[in-house]
């Protein structure tokens, strides 16, 4: 997932995988028609560049393909919460970011974890953010246990 984007190109990418993420959810649709369908009805997305567009999609993709390992941790994580309480938007913000931080090449925990908390500040609500990020935290605590320590590259 390596490229030459910029931290605010790569937070771009995130909240269209976010958008897309979300059209599938509610949609029902093909996970293969997820990217294009969102970039038919991104009048921005014109503008997104190839990079942006790829890892945007990558990232959508990537999640929607992992997600039947990614809830199971998501509800091992959340005290008291049935996935399908969850509002959508902090569901599919915390399978992004579970993604990323099992994510081989993705960013470092704390990045992710940053980066889910700004989506959950421009997409949900304050009460959102505080249970995003504790979620996330123990999702790390999970992962870190159970292989030692991932670590992850620099962004």
């Amino acid at each position: 997932m390596r490229d030459h984007l910029t931290p605010q190109e790569r937070h771009r990418a995130r909240e269209a995988a976010v958008q897309m993420l979300y059209q599938w959810e509610v949609g029902h649709g093909e996970p293969a028609d997820v990217p294009a369908n969102y970039w038919m009805l991104d009048h921005a997305g014109a503008a997104a560049s190839p990079p942006l567009r790829a890892l945007a999609d990558g990232l959508a993709l990537g999640t929607i393909g992992r997600v039947k390992d990614i809830d199971p941790l998501i509800v091992a994580s959340a005290d008291n919460w049935r996935l399908e309480r969850m509002a959508v938007i902090d569901r599919v913000i915390l399978r992004l970011a579970v993604y990323e931080l099992q994510s081989a090449e993705g960013a470092p925990h704390a990045v992710v974890i940053d980066e889910a908390l700004e989506l959950a500040r421009t997409f949900s609500t304050e009460d959102a953010v505080r249970f995003v990020n504790g979620v996330l935290d123990a999702v790390w605590r999970r992962l870190e246990t159970a292989t030692g320590g991932p670590a992850a590259p620099a962004e």
